[in-house]
């Protein structure tokens, strides 16, 4: 079997120890972080990390007994001999960590979501990645769900029929982890180009910035499907999504752990049925993994790829753009590349997460 090297950029919570946090989580699947999911593959070896910050280095290092570790990402690219590389940094310097990567001649990239700051960024992540024949996934991890997998299948099989509307909710930011909102809906529908949407933003202030921010969102696919979602809290249907057919509908609850099937029988009555149990079941960010390295070696997309992160920043910015027009419909493509969001996690500085929290507990 073939054994990919694989470097880690950025070691902290979402790289290393985010599994301590969502332990005993009943709608997560553990393995959860990237290094821990690299460790379920046979076909990987995780050989080293590099992070600017020397306590995020000293604790990577002592947890996953890896010694080769370096402040300079690129000195790392240089000396390593990579295939792979995990980009799990925060949005702000992921363009040019991607980028680089890229040009360093690795075959394959995971990054976080969500996929930039700006749709300017992002459009020159995935163009560097296609000039140099480096398949890049983006980390909307839902794609990679086995249980989100079936209920694709059951719809793209014809069981509910043609798909008319998909209701969802999730309490989030509409770039941070509002992208995995955006991109499993986009994914329930066929991937359907979304050709226009209006937006509602939970303040008139925060709409008018950058930063990032929950709203209220209408998209019209091209194939006639209509979703709505909602990032704002919405109580017991936080992570809830309902696909209505014309012959039936799946709906779930609490982040996919409950899914129903719904189908119209012949006398005209409602038929109610658990969907169909995987037979085959890994931890998404595992199955992201074996998919990229699919991806290498028969030139396939990635599940969740490059185009699909834009597309997930693409919706949100045009819903924001949306709330400031004063509510008018934003058409698809967006036309201004350069406007951004702010994704929420980079509002909190630039110190990592995991260091913020140490800080905060030595206190």
């Amino acid at each position: 079997m073939t054994r990919y090297r694989v470097g880690i950029i950025g070691l902290g919570r979402i790289s290393s120890t985010i599994d301590d946090e969502v332990l005993g989580n009943s709608v997560v699947m553990l393995p959860y972080a990237h290094t821990a999911c690299f460790r379920e593959v046979d076909a990987v070896e995780v050989v080293a990390a590099a992070d600017p910050f020397e306590e995020q280095r000293s604790a990577f290092g002592e947890r996953w007994g890896i010694d080769r570790l370096y402040a300079d990402y690129r000195e790392m690219l240089e000396k390593e001999n990579l295939d792979i590389v995990s980009v799990a940094t925060s949005a702000k310097p992921r363009p040019a960590i991607v980028k680089t990567c890229a040009e360093a001649g690795v075959k394959g990239i995971y990054a976080e979501k969500p996929i930039a700051l700006s749709l300017a960024e992002a459009d020159d992540m995935v163009a560097t990645c296609d000039a140099n024949n480096v398949k890049l996934a983006v980390g909307c991890t839902r794609r990679w769900d086995d249980f989100w997998q079936m209920a694709r299948k059951v719809i793209a099989d014809g069981g509910i029929g043609r798909v008319l509307q998909v209701n969802a909710s999730w309490n989030a930011a509409i770039s941070h982890n509002g992208s995995h909102l955006i991109d499993l809906v986009r994914f329930l529908v066929g991937d359907d180009e979304v050709n226009w949407v209006f937006g509602e933003s939970e303040d008139d202030a925060v709409a008018a910035s950058d930063d990032d921010h929950r709203v209220n969102g209408y998209l019209a696919f091209a194939g006639g499907a209509r979703a709505y979602i909602r990032t704002w809290q919405s109580g017991v249907g936080d992570g809830a999504v309902e696909v209505i057919g014309e012959t039936g509908a799946i709906r779930t609850v609490a982040n996919g752990s409950q899914m129903e099937w719904l189908q119209r029988t012949p006398d005209g009555m409602i038929s109610s049925r658990p969907l169909p149990r995987p037979q085959r079941i890994l931890a998404p960010g595992v199955n992201a993994i074996l998919d990229l390295i699919a991806s290498i070696e028969t030139g396939k997309k990635p599940e969740c790829a490059g185009i699909d992160g834009i597309k997930a920043l693409e919706i949100a910015v045009a819903l924001r753009e949306s709330h400031r027009r004063g509510g008018v419909k934003v058409q698809n493509p967006v036309e201004d590349r350069s406007l951004r969001i702010l994704s929420a996690e980079t509002l909190r500085g630039d110190l990592p997460v995991a260091m913020q929290r140490r800080a905060a507990a030595r206190q």
